[in-house]
């Protein structure tokens, strides 16, 4: 009786650690919205046949400005994402926002794929297609158009998103490179959202 109550009591105790493990890993990916955009399955012809392996692209953001793309490829599906979960992390950057939208219509390109995005009224919502949804999504971009003019590859689509909301400026960034105020190059509607948000 007493060696089955210590195993018991041991195996209880592994369980518990192993739960706690799993929370913990669980809250800290709650932090964070991924989004898998693309799963392929790749292969390498060698002398014996064939080995497969799978690539996934993954969009991690925080719903808050932040957002970044990552790449992974592994013998197994999970450990791809797992890899292109951890290059994102490693490539985010900050979007500029006013009011749950872009300050100003952007076009990014990058290889085949070209992006063009344009600011929304609220209310309007993320019009956008798969590809390019994830990633304004991720970043907390609520009201947005987006229209793909190139390619309709994911990945051209999300490289070239990516490249849009870089190359987005805040009002003042661009008052200051011009020598002007700020209510001189940007709309007055932007000006009172932007007052809304603040007060």
């Amino acid at each position: 009786m007493t060696v089955t109550q210590r195993r018991g009591s041991g195996t209880g105790g592994e369980r518990r650690g192993r739960d706690d493990r799993r929370g913990g890993q669980a809250q800290e990916k709650s932090n964070y919205i991924e989004r898998v955009v693309a799963i392929n399955r790749v292969a390498k012809v060698v002398k014996g046949g064939r080995r497969f392996s799978f690539t996934a692209l993954v969009v991690v953001g925080d719903g808050d400005g932040t957002v970044g793309v990552g790449y992974g490829k592994a013998k197994e599906v999970p450990a791809a994402i797992a890899k292109g979960v951890e290059e994102a992390k490693k490539h985010f950057f900050v979007v500029p926002r006013i009011q749950g939208t872009i300050p100003h219509p952007v076009q990014g390109e990058k290889a085949a794929g070209v992006v063009l995005l344009r600011p929304a009224s609220p209310g309007t919502g993320v019009i956008a297609g798969g590809s390019a949804r994830a990633v304004l999504e991720c970043a907390g971009v609520h009201d947005v158009l987006a229209k793909s003019l190139g390619s309709a590859n994911a990945i051209n689509v999300v490289h070239a998103t990516v490249a849009a909301l870089q190359g987005l400026e805040q009002p003042e960034d661009v008052a200051k490179r011009r020598g002007m105020s700020v209510e001189h190059v940007t709309p007055a509607a932007i000006l009172r959202a932007r007052e809304a948000v603040t007060s």
